[in-house]
């Protein structure tokens, strides 16, 4: 498996940002794409490790720190925490790194700013995956988000903060054990400098987001559609609260190349490390290595 490296850029109004970059196979003239992976609201780039992993060494991965998020640096306005900036974020390190095609592979948040990418960056998405998000986002998951968002809480040990996350994810994955619980803590909490574990993340992010309309776009069925004619993943928790199976099936007829995966039994969202999905993403890649579109 391959180690991964720190990679830093800096945004259109001054900030700091961060991926873990695994590395590809720059010994071939013929590099596969890379994949960059967006994580979700409260998420960062330790949620992609699993999947980097497996596909770093065959290609290059940019796990992204969304602004706010991890190592990257925190906004001083808060009201650029929205899917818009992260998309222009993105398109910087795009810019800074020299990437012209690339996969996409977006959770929740992640998902969203993948749809805005396809629309200001036309044909520059080889392939995208969509983990449990589309176009339509039901109102009971975004009720469910804004009630824990943007709360702080902190504890004593790794293992308080593991039965907090199992407490308060237990219906999203109802057979997880505790190693799976500890390790999502380590993805989602950080130790601070006073030997506390904290959120990872800029308890602000949450002030844009508890404004109706600032979770996505003004019209994300014609951002989705933006990513026509590139091979699209859409992967759905079969519990999910955020993407119904009505909007999946919706998206899936909207678009020429795609394929819906459900997980049964897990809630919002897939970890994208679970076996039913392996396959897809392959063959999601594989399909995205093809002859580019037309621009």
């Amino acid at each position: 498996m391959a180690a991964w490296q720190d990679l830093f850029w800096w945004s259109g109004d001054g900030l700091r940002l961060h991926a873990r970059d695994f590395p590809g196979d720059g010994a071939s003239g013929n590099e596969a794409l890379p994949v960059l992976c967006l994580p979700g609201l409260t998420r960062n780039a330790r949620d992609y490790d699993t999947l980097a992993r497996r596909l770093s060494g065959r290609r290059r991965v940019l796990a992204i720190d969304l602004r706010g998020r991890g190592e990257s640096a925190y906004a001083k306005d808060p009201m650029s925490y929205v899917p818009l900036t992260y998309a222009q974020d993105i398109a910087a390190l795009l810019a800074d790194q020299g990437i012209d095609r690339f996969v996409a592979v977006g959770t929740s948040l992640g998902g969203i700013v993948t749809m805005l990418l396809a629309g200001m960056l036309p044909g520059r998405i080889a392939g995208a995956l969509l983990n449990d998000v589309g176009p339509e986002i039901e109102a009971a998951g975004l009720h469910r988000i804004r009630g824990y968002v943007g709360k702080s809480s902190a504890w004593p040990t790794w293992m308080h903060a593991a039965r907090a996350t199992q407490e308060a994810n237990a219906d999203i994955y109802p057979d997880w054990g505790i190693e799976e619980w500890l390790a999502m803590a380590k993805r989602l909490y950080r130790l601070n400098s006073a030997g506390r574990i904290v959120l990872d993340y800029d308890l602000k992010i949450a002030e844009p987001f508890r404004v109706p309309g600032n979770e996505a776009g003004p019209d994300m069925w014609r951002a989705l559609a933006s990513l026509t004619p590139a091979p699209v993943l859409i992967v759905r928790g079969g519990r999910s609260d955020i993407l119904s199976a009505a909007t999946a099936d919706r998206m899936v007829a909207a678009l020429p190349d795609a394929e819906l995966v459900t997980l049964p039994g897990i809630g919002h969202a897939p970890t994208l490390a679970e076996a039913g999905v392996q396959g897809a993403i392959d063959r999601l890649l594989e399909r995205a290595g093809k002859e580019p579109p037309s621009r």
